[in-house]
């Protein structure tokens, strides 16, 4: 592109930002203008939508912006800073419109350390949020923050602290107890293990020392499942069904594993399907992606689930964690089953 080209498509950038921005704000005014470390931004990309502008070298209709806050939050941990994250994106999603953008601190111990994060709070002001347990560490943090003018929030303070007063015991100054190398996290290494060699019917022989067994149509989401269930300390394994093709008979065999059948709605189906075959520079239609083979196909899984009593799952609106989490209950009400992953 050359000097003159690139003028112009900033120029257009520029002006589609400005006109989309003073359009919205003049319907509605947002009360978060005048806070001093909150940016206001509409979703729909106004480069995107300034390049197609530019490119089609014409007028063309501008979709009305979505207006949305985002902030910067700094997540400040003396540990793999997993928990953090967790907590950070929970409370974030109880939040409309709101677009955090993450600053990552993990293995925070010294005071060094601690003043290259002060500095980065410091170019980009926002939410601090900690998990520091080294009584010094925690106090210089805290005062750099309010030197900063920066909110500074100890996560784990409040539950800490009732949890405290409920047992009546003291607080350990240890970091990353729940990293330990223990019979626990082992055993979640040996269920990995487990869900890799075991995936798509391999090593079938040895099903039955599977906590758990995922049987659907390809393209449920069994193999991301079997690894998070794996994470949780769930030996799982999964048998995928293949149209035209029987059951394994040592499917049928076992004794010891639960197994859960998952379900999807074809239209979904066909989608995660489609863009499956996308990905692969593959574009020929064939059954895989036909409507009436595909409806057929999810009708025969569901009666196969319901012929032997097998539990079952519908995945067309859930994440793997939310599939995940519903095996584990299945798990815990049927077996008694109590999952040793981190919560």
């Amino acid at each position: 592109m050359k000097r003159a080209d690139r003028r112009e498509f900033s120029d257009a950038v520029r002006r589609l930002n400005d006109r989309a921005a003073s359009e919205a704000l003049s319907r509605r005014p947002h009360p978060q203008l005048h806070q001093p470390h909150l940016r206001i931004h509409h979703q729909n990309d106004p480069q995107e939508a300034a390049a197609a502008y530019w490119l089609k070298d014409g007028p063309m209709v501008t979709p009305t912006p979505r207006l949305a806050t985002y902030f910067h939050v700094h997540l400040v941990s003396d540990s793999t800073g997993e928990t953090l994250n967790a907590i950070s994106k929970a409370v974030c999603a109880r939040f409309d419109d709101v677009l955090p953008i993450e600053h990552m601190y993990p293995l925070m111990r010294s005071q060094r350390q601690l003043d290259r994060v002060l500095a980065e709070v410091e170019s980009a002001p926002g939410v601090v949020i900690h998990t520091i347990v080294d009584r010094e560490l925690r106090m210089a943090l805290e005062a750099g923050c309010r030197e900063l003018e920066a909110p500074c929030i100890a996560a784990l303070d409040p539950m800490t602290a009732a949890l405290g007063r409920y047992l009546g015991a003291q607080l350990t100054t240890r970091i990353a107890v729940q990293h330990t190398l223990d019979t626990e996290y082992f055993n979640r290494i040996e269920a990995l293990n487990y869900a890799i060699g075991h995936d798509d019917g391999q090593s079938g022989q040895d099903l039955e020392s599977a906590d758990v067994v995922l049987v659907g149509v390809s393209r449920t989401s069994k193999t991301p499942t079997c690894i998070y269930l794996a994470h949780r300390g769930v030996r799982a394994g999964n048998v995928p069904l293949v149209p035209g093709s029987d059951l394994p008979e040592r499917l049928l065999k076992v004794k010891k594993p639960l197994i859960v059948g998952l379900i999807v709605s074809p239209d979904r189906l066909i989608q995660i399907r489609r863009n499956r075959l996308l990905s692969l520079n593959e574009g020929r239609d064939t059954s895989y992606i036909d409507q009436d083979a595909v409806r057929e196909e999810t009708i025969r899984a569901r009666r196969l689930f319901e012929k032997h009593g097998w539990p079952i799952i519908d995945v067309t609106r859930r994440s793997v964690e939310e599939t995940a989490a519903s095996v584990i209950n299945l798990l815990s009400t049927q077996r008694g089953f109590r999952a040793g992953g981190p919560l």
